[in-house]
């Protein structure tokens, strides 16, 4: 993502939940300005996004090249020329190999049983406590922090600083550049020293995996498997803490009327997948592609090297797909795939594991805290400052 999140809360007006950002009417692909000065073409309709993210004459190492196109200059991890998801035709699916099979619908029905523990788990602790208490320090961040450390096989000694890496790797660009740097330096040497580790000693955790994947896939340099760890990492937790931190928001602040519905399951695995849909991870106008060669796109001809923004938000909003009478309908199936996670070859792997991760989460805080509501529901909230995705700094719960 490369749009800029606000400074401090205390120093901006609040801003607006994300779920009420205004999308433009979608129309056909045309030129635009980019976030970063330079030109570009703007594709928004659900149709053409879902095309330009699934053809593969649109794709991302073109961004990267040393005569390549501008682009934003984005400090984090996301604009690592290394990572997977910049990565385009044979060697993105050669990365992409390494972990599929570890994020199959049915390799994260297996894990459910686990997750659901830890779920109980942090209920218990809450349910030890009066309130208020401040739902992202005790859920919606130690959550997905407990998940991705369980798969990785990570101790606990790294958590207080996994935190710290994925602030920095998902920064957008509003943090000092020497304080980045050094941040992701430090992460990429934690992911150097355990690609080592696991090769000396490997387990049946995601990272050993990948591992003996890439060893029997052969080729891949170690840099590229050190940003995959890495992305794993900051990946794996922090966009289903922003999902959870926003879900949250939006039902005990705007819907308080569902939230007991949601204790049971099959209403709430509805209600994950709607609101996955309806509130985007951050303020990014959309992902980027770069056009291989000449493409038509609904109708239009989009040059060969022109900058595309594919504006998912709005795609999603989609008049024609999705009707607006129906958008905050929580409890009905989409009429078309969402395109949150994506479409084509750079589909995100971990999908169905964020899924499973916001509908457990969700039923099972319903089904135990019938009563939860907003502590301050007349204060404004406190966003996380200085990433490229957006979601609660702290959320103040009772029952």
């Amino acid at each position: 993502m490369s749009a800029a999140s606000p400074a401090p809360a205390e120093a901006v007006p609040p801003l607006a939940p994300l779920h009420r950002r205004a999308p433009a009417e979608p129309g056909p692909p045309r030129p635009c300005t980019l976030p970063d000065g330079s030109p570009g073409w703007l594709v928004d309709r659900y149709a053409d996004v879902r095309q330009v993210l699934s053809d593969s004459r649109f794709g991302r190492a073109g961004l990267y090249l040393q005569d390549g196109p501008s682009r934003s200059q984005a400090a984090g991890l996301v604009d690592d020329p290394e990572l997977m998801f910049n990565q385009d035709g044979v060697e993105h699916l050669r990365l992409r190999r390494t972990l599929r099979r570890a994020f199959t619908p049915r390799a994260v029905a297996r894990w459910r049983p686990w997750i659901a523990s830890i779920v109980d788990q942090l209920l218990d602790d809450l349910a030890a406590r009066s309130g208020p208490v401040d739902a992202v320090a005790e859920f919606t961040l130690p959550l997905p922090v407990a998940v991705i450390s369980r798969l990785m096989g990570l101790d606990a000694s790294v958590r207080g600083r996994m935190r710290h890496w994925s602030e920095h790797a998902f920064s957008d660009g509003t943090r000092p550049q020497g304080e980045v740097v050094a941040a992701l330096a430090e992460f990429s040497a934690f992911g150097a020293r355990l690609l080592a580790q696991r090769r000396r000693a490997p387990g049946d955790d995601l990272v050993s995996s990948l591992v003996r994947a890439a060893d029997a896939e052969g080729g891949i340099p170690e840099d590229r498997l050190v940003s995959l760890v890495c992305g794993l990492v900051a990946g794996g937790h922090d966009s289903t803490m922003t999902m959870l931190g926003n879900s949250l928001l939006y039902l005990l602040g705007e819907r308080p009327e569902v939230w007991p519905r949601l204790a049971d399951e099959a209403s709430a695995e509805l209600a994950a997948a709607r609101l996955l849909h309806l509130i985007p991870l951050g303020d990014d106008p959309g992902s980027t592609r770069c056009a291989n060669e000449d493409a038509e796109v609904g109708g239009v001809l989009i040059p060969a090297g022109a900058v595309v923004l594919a504006d998912s938000t709005t795609a999603n909003r989609d008049p024609s797909v999705f009707p607006a009478a129906q958008t905050e309908a929580l409890f009905t199936p989409l009429p078309a795939p969402t395109l949150a996670f994506g479409a084509g070859p750079h589909y995100c792997l971990g999908a169905w594991l964020a899924r499973l991760e916001l509908h457990l989460a969700l039923h099972r805080l319903a089904d135990r805290f019938p009563g939860l509501r907003l502590a301050e529901p007349e204060k404004p909230v406190r966003w996380r400052p200085a990433g490229t995705s957006r979601s609660p700094e702290r959320l103040l719960v009772t029952w």
